[in-house]
């Protein structure tokens, strides 16, 4: 399958999984990790608009930045790439360190879909703040490891929140539009 090129300006839904479906996340430290390491890598290239990390898969929508935003290293694909690739390595290095294991700690490829639209936009960002809820792994109000909490707080964060929240005009109608439809599907 070929990947969907990096393009400046645009929208990205990033996801993948455990190598066989194994587990990503084994502890509080694993999700605080690979969090940091998403902040430490991926802002010079792009914009982070929500997040969810479950034991054994992660979505990230992410926008790529505009071309005058980036600098003069990131103006191929190749380039924009290579701090998704310094971030996944990292944390599967750290990982298989951790836990004495070896081999690919992700399956194959992270996949991503270029986001084509502001409605597509809007449920994905819905769907990925109210993932915990869909897998039943925890209330996605109270779920930790989402960027939901960021989204509605009004404590520092690296999250966009203002461009997310704007999107559904206001904080409050962001949560209950969330409420209604955290079992969407898409």
């Amino acid at each position: 399958m070929k990947t969907t090129p990096l393009e400046p300006g645009n929208f990205y839904h990033y996801y993948n999984r455990g190598n066989n479906k194994e587990n990503l996340f084994r502890s509080d430290n694993n999700y605080q990790y690979f969090i940091s390491l998403m902040f430490k890598y991926l802002p010079s290239i792009a914009d982070v608009y929500s997040y969810c990390l479950l034991p054994n898969h992660f979505h990230l929508i992410l926008r790529i930045k505009d071309e005058n935003q980036l600098g003069f290293e990131y103006f191929n694909h190749r380039q924009i790439s290579q701090p998704f690739s310094n971030f996944f390595n990292a944390y599967a290095k750290a990982f298989n360190k951790m836990y004495c294991r070896t081999g690919s700690l992700f399956q194959k490829h992270p996949k991503r879909i270029k986001v084509s639209n502001s409605d597509y936009l809007k449920n994905l960002i819905i769907y990925i703040n109210t993932n915990s809820s869909h897998h039943r792994v925890a209330n996605f109000e109270t779920y930790k490891y989402s960027s939901y909490q960021d989204l509605i707080s009004n404590e520092s964060t690296d999250i966009s929140r203002k461009e997310v929240i704007n999107l559904f005009d206001d904080i409050e109608n962001f949560k209950s539009i969330l409420r209604m439809k955290k079992d969407i599907t898409l």
